[in-house]
C-alpha cells in the first residue's frame, strides 16, 4: 500500500515478548530515540536498558500529549482492568493499533470511547525476528494516511497483509497466527517418520530441521509458487512422487489442514465472543 512514515510520537503498552520485538523493529527502522514511552508494570531488563541509553521513555508522564499511535501489546484478558489508564493516551486523532487475540473493534472502543481510529492485527511468532506474517483490519474509523502509518509499524516485523472484513481476522488467526506451530509440528512428524523408515532419533530430528529451514528458506528467495517448487523437484515416478500419492491423496495434508485452520477459525471466533 502507500508508503506511511514512522509516528513522531507513540506509546507502547506491554512491552512482553512481542510488544518487545515490535519496539526493537521500529527502533530499527529509524524510530526516533525518545518518540516511544513504553507502559508496562514490570519493565524488562531490556527496556530499562533501552531507557537509560534514552532510546524511549518508561512510564506514564503527567501532562503528556495525547501520542500519534498508541500500539496494545498486553495480555488481551488484561484490556478491561488496564482501560483507565490507557483512556489518558487515547484521543479522537490517535491510532489505535492493537495485537489483542480476540478483542473486536467495538470492544476496543468501548474500552476506549475516544478512539475513533483503530486497527486490530494479528502477527505471528516469527515476528520477533523480523520474519513475521501479519493480517491487519482497519477500522471505518481509520484514515488512509493512519492506515499508511499502521502498515509502516507492522512491516517492521515482517509481510503485512490487510483484510477488508473484520471477521476475516479469525481466518487470518487460524491461518497464519497459529501456522507456525502447525511447521513446527510437520518437523516433529517428519522426524517421527525418519525414525519409523531407520533412522537415529536426534540425526532424523537434525534432518528434518534443516530440510524444512531449507525449503522455506527457498521458498522466500523464489518467484515461483509453493505448486511450482514442488513440481521441480519431483521426478516422474520416482521417490518424491510415491511420498506425494499419500500425502496429496483424499485422507493427505489438505484435507488435514483444511479441517485443523476451520477448528482454528471456529476457536477465534468463541473467544472474539
Amino acid at each position: 500500500m502507500s508508503d506511511g512514515q514512522l509516528p513522531r510520537s507513540l506509546v507502547l503498552a506491554g512491552a512482553g515478548k512481542m510488544g518487545g520485538a515490535m519496539l526493537e523493529g521500529w527502533l530499527g527502522a529509524g524510530l526516533p530515540d525518545g518518540a516511544a514511552r513504553v507502559l508496562d508494570p514490570a519493565p524488562s531488563e531490556a527496556m530499562a536498558a533501552l531507557a537509560r541509553a534514552g532510546r524511549i521513555r518508561l512510564g506514564a508522564e503527567a501532562g503528556a500529549a495525547l501520542p500519534e499511535v498508541l500500539v496494545l501489546a498486553i495480555k488481551p484478558q488484561g484490556l478491561d482492568e488496564a482501560a483507565a489508564a490507557l483512556r489518558a493516551n487515547a484521543g479522537p486523532q490517535t491510532l489505535v493499533v492493537s495485537i489483542l487475540a480476540g478483542k473486536t473493534v467495538a470492544d476496543l472502543k468501548r474500552a476506549l470511547p475516544e478512539a475513533q481510529a483503530v486497527v486490530r492485527a494479528m502477527p505471528n511468532l516469527p515476528a520477533a525476528i523480523g520474519q513475521g506474517a501479519t493480517g491487519a483490519y482497519a477500522s471505518p474509523g481509520t484514515s488512509d494516511a493512519q492506515k499508511a502509518t499502521a502498515d509502516r509499524l507492522l512491516a517492521c516485523n515482517g509481510v503485512v497483509e490487510w483484510v477488508g472484513d473484520e471477521a476475516l481476522i479469525d481466518a487470518v488467526t487460524a491461518l497464519s497466527g497459529s501456522g507456525p506451530a502447525y511447521v513446527f509440528h510437520l518437523v516433529e512428524a517428519m522426524a517421527k517418520a525418519g525414525e519409523a523408515a531407520g533412522l537415529e532419533p536426534g540425526l532424523a530430528g537434525r534432518l528434518a530441521r534443516a530440510t524444512v529451514t531449507g525449503a522455506g528458506a527457498l521458498l522466500a528467495q523464489s518467484d515461483l509458487a509453493a505448486g511450482t517448487l514442488r513440481e521441480n523437484v519431483t521426478s516422474k515416478g520416482g521417490t518424491t512422487a510415491a511420498a506425494l500419492e499419500v500425502l496429496m491423496g483424499p485422507d493427505g495434508l489438505t484435507p488435514l489442514l483444511t479441517r485443523a485452520v476451520a477448528a482454528a477459525k471456529r476457536r477465534a471466533g468463541e473467544l472474539s465472543g
